[in-house]
């Protein structure tokens, strides 16, 4: 790139590692807008189990990608990355500097690389394939996605209906095997081509993180985690799996209906929580650009003039 190419940033990283503060600091001091990269956060409602900026934050800096879908209507990965090249173009054009925001592996991926293919599925086939597989259950739809497959069906995780059955979807809609659409989605063009990319990835050791999490749950139970769950279950979160399995609410639900104690509801959330870092951690490593990476040291407040931006090639 040019040195006059426009630049997105990135503050990206594991969950409860502190991307929020920083990010604030940082934007407040270059004239940027945040554009929120986060799978829970765009939904409205879910406030507390998403730790969504504040109100009072989101005055400190106009920020994008949040509360823009209600709790039962499910967004994906295509539709979000079409939102934020849209919102990338606005802030731009107010001659502003885009700062990215957010540990959400694949929403953050989109900005890196293709994430969702040409294929388009119709209301018709989608509803056809799933009362297959409700009525005839996962291994019959592997059987169904074989037939169409002799080549094999490569590296997908047949141990997981909703990408099974996608691909099913998606063989079906294109009439291509997965090995033919793989090849075509490698072709596809990398977004946004015309900017230079500089990222930060924050972590830290993972006692202090602990720690972190654990306060982080608590904060969480004592503004109201359960009542919040409890509202959003009547306004139709059960109708959105992602959502409604997302680490917070998943345990949520589960105490509200008598599966997990109250009592235990802290311990099970940091459980999930501990774990999804580690998942993130590998899933970063292996599908996104390495960028500055920084591991604060427990005790030690991250200024924003402490970010070394590395561009990513």
């Amino acid at each position: 790139m040019s040195e006059s190419s426009p630049t997105l940033y990135f503050i990206a990283g594991v969950t409860a590692v502190g991307k929020t503060k920083i990010a604030l600091e940082w934007a407040e001091g270059n004239n940027a807008e945040i554009l929120s990269c986060d799978s829970i956060s765009i939904y409205r409602g879910m406030d507390i189990g998403s730790a969504k900026p504040s109100l009072k934050e989101q005055k400190r800096v106009s920020h994008h990608g949040i509360n823009l879908y209600p709790v039962d209507k499910p967004c994906d990965v295509g539709q979000y990355a079409s939102y934020a090249q849209e919102k990338v173009r606005e802030i731009q054009q107010r001659g502003n500097t885009v700062l990215v925001v957010g540990g959400s592996g694949f929403y953050l991926q989109s900005f890196f690389s293709p994430v969702v293919d040409q294929v388009e599925v119709s209301v018709q086939v989608r509803e056809e394939v799933e009362i297959f597989y409700k009525e005839n259950g996962l291994h019959a739809v592997c059987d169904r996605l074989l037939a169409l497959n002799p080549r094999g069906l490569g590296d997908l995780d047949r141990l997981n209906p909703r990408r099974v059955i996608r691909a099913l979807e998606r063989c079906i809609s294109s009439g291509k095997s997965l090995e033919e659409l793989k090849d075509a989605f490698q072709k596809l063009p990398k977004p946004y081509p015309q900017f230079d990319k500089k990222v930060v990835w924050l972590d830290r050791e993972n006692s202090d993180l602990e720690e972190r999490i654990s306060r982080r749950t608590q904060e969480m139970l004592d503004s109201g985690l359960l009542e919040e769950t409890r509202e959003i279950l009547n306004h139709g979160l059960s109708n959105n799996s992602a959502a409604s399995a997302s680490i917070g609410y998943r345990e949520a639900i589960a105490c509200l209906g008598g599966d997990i104690p109250e009592a235990e509801l802290g311990s099970t959330i940091n459980l999930s929580t501990r774990k999804l870092v580690s998942k993130q951690r590998k899933w970063f490593r292996k599908h996104l650009p390495r960028g500055s990476f920084i591991s604060i040291p427990k005790g030690k407040t991250l200024q924003f003039h402490d970010l070394l931006w590395i561009t990513d090639t």
